[in-house]
């Protein structure tokens, strides 16, 4: 045994004594080999824990109730619902020649709508209605953003990868159609340090929206109830983290504002930790009350991420001048999404006689208080006169 040891220790030694013989620039030149090879793996061990991490979804908030949708708590609510009945939005549309469903889908397949003659004016007036409304008494600042976007924006907000089949993308650009507003607008601040006096920060954006609802085949599919492209206006807020809760309820009640403002019953359901959306920490949905089909309808999520997208995105806020840098907190809501609110404002106002009114904060931006059915042709002249 005391003659294995002694071997050991000559072979050290012999070993120690080559690598000393060595001149110093190999000796150092082999050692930089080893760190660049082990600078090498560990870039691509945190490259690969990045992208495992753009999987991981938000923490909800410790108020939320526990359980699935069948836990969603409704904290309020708004009006007095109309009796189930009447006819649904997508016979009314017809009736009217506002919302010609057929053409659509020959022009591009189910979920896509066509608003004809005073409903192309109805869908134009409810955004001028919502993007005034949110500016002149909400103080948001009003954006104009595009309608497509990168890989990366779409990773920040928490869409990508997770959802990556429900979004639209253009080949060999590798761009996303984008699928909300929140998109576009939340990333303006991308890789940006904000000031926190200025703090917070409220803009709102109209953009169409597109959505594949991959998976959602033959659920609520009739009419306007789910389709593949909408028009929205979005509410976004960046906030201090302290601020951050009182934020998120002062902008659900400007989300409400729209609903009351036409008119719309309506209740507010807090969601439940297991039916939170991938980068939400606390929603609360908006439904409205849609009596021809008889269900409350989703017109608006409210949601704050708490720091979740800063995080995945880089913003971040200094509360002073040279105060260590902070995520900030990021809020968005629906303020609110066009179809489902059309759907609801045609079977909540139709009439007896067929036409529908039109709610009187919205009516002098569709340019008429009621839309009623379309005028005959004019009958053919029996003079003969050309």
């Amino acid at each position: 045994m005391p003659s294995v040891t002694k071997r050991h220790a000559s072979t050290r030694r012999t070993s120690s004594g080559r690598a000393a013989c060595l001149p110093r620039s190999q000796r150092s030149g082999a050692s930089g080999t080893q760190v660049a090879e082990l600078e090498d793996q560990l870039k691509s061990v945190e490259a690969d824990l990045e992208r495992k991490a753009l999987f991981v979804p938000n923490l909800p908030l410790p108020e939320l109730p526990d359980g699935d949708a069948s836990h969603n708590a409704i904290v309020r609510t708004w009006g007095e619902p109309a009796p189930r009945g009447g006819k649904p939005h997508w016979e009314i549309g017809a009736a009217l020649g506002i919302l010609d469903l057929e053409r659509g889908a020959k022009l591009a397949g189910s979920g896509f709508p066509v608003f004809v003659g005073a409903g192309a004016k109805l869908v134009r007036g409810l955004i001028n209605f919502m993007l005034d409304l949110h500016t002149r008494e909400h103080g948001y600042v009003e954006v104009e953003p595009p309608f497509v976007v990168k890989r990366e924006t779409m990773e920040g907000t928490g869409q990508l990868p997770k959802l990556e089949d429900d979004a639209y993308k253009t080949a060999p650009d590798d761009l996303f159609l984008v699928p909300t507003a929140e998109v576009p607008v939340t990333n303006l601040h991308r890789d940006e340090i904000l000031d926190g006096t200025r703090l917070p920060l409220g803009y709102t954006a109209y953009t169409p929206c597109f959505r594949r609802e991959a998976g959602a085949a033959g659920r609520d599919t009739r009419g306007l109830l789910r389709v593949h492209q909408f028009d929205k206006v979005e509410l976004v807020r960046f906030a201090r983290p302290a601020e951050s809760a009182a934020e998120h309820e002062r902008m659900t009640t400007h989300a409400e504002a729209v609903l009351q403002r036409l008119e719309l019953p309506y209740r507010i359901a807090l969601l439940a930790a297991g039916d939170l959306g991938f980068a939400s920490a606390k929603t609360y949905d908006l439904e409205v009350w849609a009596p021809g089909v008889g269900q409350w309808l989703e017109v608006s999520s409210s949601s704050t991420f708490t720091d979740f997208q800063a995080r995945r995105a880089h913003i971040r806020f200094r509360a002073a001048p040279g105060a260590k840098p902070e995520l900030v907190h990021t809020l968005n809501a629906s303020g609110v999404a066009l179809p489902r609110t059309i759907a609801a404002l045609l079977e909540t106002h139709q009439q007896a006689d067929g036409s529908v009114t039109i709610p009187r904060a919205l009516a002098p931006y569709v340019g008429m208080e009621r839309l009623g059915p379309p005028l005959p042709p004019p009958a053919a002249s029996s003079s003969g006169a050309p």
